[in-house]
């Protein structure tokens, strides 16, 4: 969808998207050469998407692409925790690529020559290339740069071109999911009895006595079970126990936090730097030098936020002080230096609701008015804005409430521009306010600010030392060396007093074993490489090394009673348990009779205020079954005991108050649809994907 000649004129990209296309030459050609070792083997397939093989090659250029978009967004390489969000997204991109497309030329969604234009260099600039294209020194999009690029495209390197292709291929790719899940999300509709159904369970009231008897009223020892028990259980409740590709650890983690020592340095080296902050002449330049953070010069922006370390220690700043050392939630020493503050260009923040009217007659455009004249006068007799706009909007800040986010006059088009920095206050606009895209309600929700603020930030990370990590590795160097199998892992470990921790049914895609985090490496060598008793060589992780002993693991699909016998026993014993409650209850014909059979275990519970449409008891716990009970009973009467996960109930019903009449329940349809709305967009990817028949063996790889 290359429009190259249609906007050579007009617009340009920033030269570092012109670097970023030769790296992906540049990194394609090493990463799918024929001497890849990975690919040396016939095993290359990474998932399985609508019966279609994707390849090791396919998915890693797809990658790249995400990487680099990634690295031209950011300013820098993305970090592997960054890099398994960038692998997940170029996974979800190949899903609807494929998955989507038909769906896409079903409903004749497309994107239009004159769209993509728009996108990338017209008034409709796509947020990509904005948070790219800003002038450092008045921190708002440059639309120069853009024009910079490409007047030069058509004459640029052919890799350079392809690159811009892909770009435009994204953005495009970007907006028709996003015009597909506003379809859906616009779709949903909710009826007044849905809604008047809504509003009696939240209304209607129970005062209600509640029994309930736990299921350690009842010992173990109390109960009897067989092996035809437990299995006619599994076999009643496979969809409770379906089971990926999964694997079962034992562990032995070798901390490497940083010591008193190392943390008194950090201390010391973090003062050090801030005094010579607050005398420096060049503030930015001494901040990219001595700075670990990844943004050390900032220009904020009016409504932006300051830093909140800052502002949460300091309630007013001031030009030309320097303000810290400061310690974060992240093991971090931080410092700032208020560089500069200085008047510019004014940006407010507004939300609006789009009555969109692109490609209509006149009288199709007076009936779009009339909508919108009618959701405005709703709006002004005190409706929900938000939720209007969820309801009404037709572009992509409907699913956000309208919300616009804050804005300069020039990056609206003239007429919104003109009616909302002409607003004396914040709140709703009195008419309707009409552009070459519709109608438009706009509700001004911060007045115009024009402050900007430069910050130098000084931050330094506190992490162990070379002597604090040497020592940690030597032991657990040492401790793998002599492993040689499971029995010794566990023998060894006892004997130097190494604690040995389990990890059971690992996901094969998982990145965390317990509270290990990024672990995949030692995940990726139980399923890989490790067989079952195998010790593993030392990993290391970002805060210790671990050495792992292969317990088991599993394939994909049902599961056998060996695999889960520890689960299935709990539950039989717990519907056990609930039998013998209920007979002990049979012939009771008051709470307090039942409760005294259980007189230390059991409890009364009064809730004067319980809801139909609740699902939690409170002092119980998740207990629908027995609340649909409650409400089923006439006053005075007493519910058959009920078994719930949390144990055994016995509700009796004191009093109902049912909800009153209202006149109307449109409050409670917009809430529906707004709900239904939210959820619509991911189950149909889910059960598009279930239909598809998607396969991820990416864990094998990665």
């Amino acid at each position: 969808m290359a429009l190259i000649k249609q906007i050579r004129q007009r617009t340009g990209l920033l030269i570092g998207v012109i670097a970023g296309g030769l790296i992906l030459f540049l990194l394609g050609g090493d990463l799918l050469s024929p001497n890849s070792t990975l690919l040396s083997s016939n095993q290359n397939i990474v998932g399985e998407i609508a019966g279609e093989d994707v390849t090791y090659e396919e998915y890693v250029a797809r990658v790249e692409e995400f990487k680099l978009a990634n690295q031209q967004r950011t300013g820098r390489v993305p970090s592997e925790v960054e890099m398994y969000s960038i692998r997940e997204q170029a996974w979800q991109s190949m899903i609807v690529e494929r998955v989507f497309k038909d769906e896409y030329e079903k409903l004749g969604l497309t994107i239009s020559d004159a769209e993509l234009v728009d996108m990338v260099q017209g008034k409709n600039i796509v947020p990509e290339l904005r948070q790219q294209l800003v002038n450092p020194q008045t921190g708002q999009f440059d639309k120069n740069q853009l024009v910079t690029f490409l007047q030069s495209l058509e004459t640029a390197d052919p890799a350079q071109q392809a690159y811009w292709a892909q770009q435009e291929q994204l953005f495009a790719d970007s907006r028709l999911r996003v015009k597909y899940d506003n379809l859906l999300a616009t779709s949903e509709f909710a009826t007044e009895a849905e809604a008047k159904e809504a509003y009696v369970a939240a209304n209607t009231i129970a005062d209600a006595s509640v029994l309930f008897i736990p299921f350690y009223a009842v010992s173990d020892d109390e109960v009897e079970f067989s092996e035809s028990d437990l299995s006619a259980y599994l076999s009643n409740n496979k969809d409770k126990f379906k089971s990926g590709n999964s694997a079962s650890l034992d562990y032995v983690s070798f901390s490497i936090q940083p010591s008193g020592a190392d943390s008194a340095e950090v201390i010391a080296q973090i003062k050090e730097l801030t005094n010579e902050l607050s005398t420096s002449d060049s503030d930015s330049v001494f901040a990219l030098r001595n700075s670990e953070s990844p943004t050390p010069f900032l220009t904020v922006r009016p409504g932006d936020a300051l830093p909140a370390n800052l502002t949460s220690n300091v309630s007013d700043v001031e030009a030309g002080q320097t303000y810290g050392p400061f310690v974060t939630a992240n093991s971090t020493y931080v410092s700032y230096k208020i560089s500069d503050q200085y008047e510019g260009t004014p940006r407010l923040r507004a939300s609006h609701i789009l009555f969109s009217t692109e490609g209509m007659d006149d009288a199709a455009k007076e009936a779009v008015k009339a909508q919108a004249e009618t959701v405005l006068a709703d709006l002004k007799g005190d409706a929900n804005f938000e939720m209007a706009a969820r309801q009404y909007g037709q572009d992509g800040t409907a699913q956000t409430g309208g919300d616009l986010g804050w804005f300069a006059k020039e990056d609206f088009v003239e007429e919104f521009a003109n009616a909302a920095y002409g607003a004396r206050a914040t709140g709703l606009l009195p008419n309707l306010v009409e552009t070459e895209y519709g109608y438009h309600i706009i509700k001004v929700t911060e007045m115009p600010k024009s402050t900007y603020t430069k910050v130098a930030i000084v931050e330094l990370e506190l992490v162990a030392s070379d002597a604090t990590r040497n020592e940690a590795f030597r032991n657990a160097d040492s401790f793998a060396a002599e492993a040689g199998n499971r029995n010794e892992f566990t023998e060894n470990a006892e004997a130097s007093n190494y604690r040995v921790l389990q990890a059971t049914n690992i996901d094969a895609s998982a990145r965390n074993i317990n509270n290990l985090q990024n672990a995949r490496e030692v995940i990726r060598w139980a399923f890989t490489d490790a067989s079952e008793g195998e010790v593993s060589p030392v990993f290391e992780l970002d805060n210790a090394y671990v050495v792992a002993s292969l317990v088991s693991k599993r394939e994909e699909g049902d599961v056998t009673l060996a695999d889960v016998r520890e689960q299935v026993e709990a539950q039989v014993k717990n519907e056990k348990k609930a039998e013998l409650i209920k007979s002990k209850l049979a012939g009771k014909s008051s709470l307090e009779d039942m409760k005294a059979v259980y007189p230390d275990e059991a409890s009364i519970n009064e809730v004067p205020d319980l809801k139909l449409s609740a699902n939690v008891i409170a002092g119980v716990g998740f207990a629908p079954k027995a609340i649909g009970a409650i409400f089923g009973l006439e006053q005075g009467e007493i519910s058959e005991p009920v078994r719930e996960d949390v144990g055994v109930i016995v509700g009796k019903l004191n009093a109902l108050t049912p909800a009153a009449e209202i006149g109307d329940y449109t409050a409670y349809q917009g809430q529906l649809t707004q709900n239904a709305s939210q959820r619509t967009a991911y189950s149909v990817m889910m059960a598009l994907q279930d239909l598809a028949g998607v396969k991820d063996y990416r864990y094998k790889f990665f």
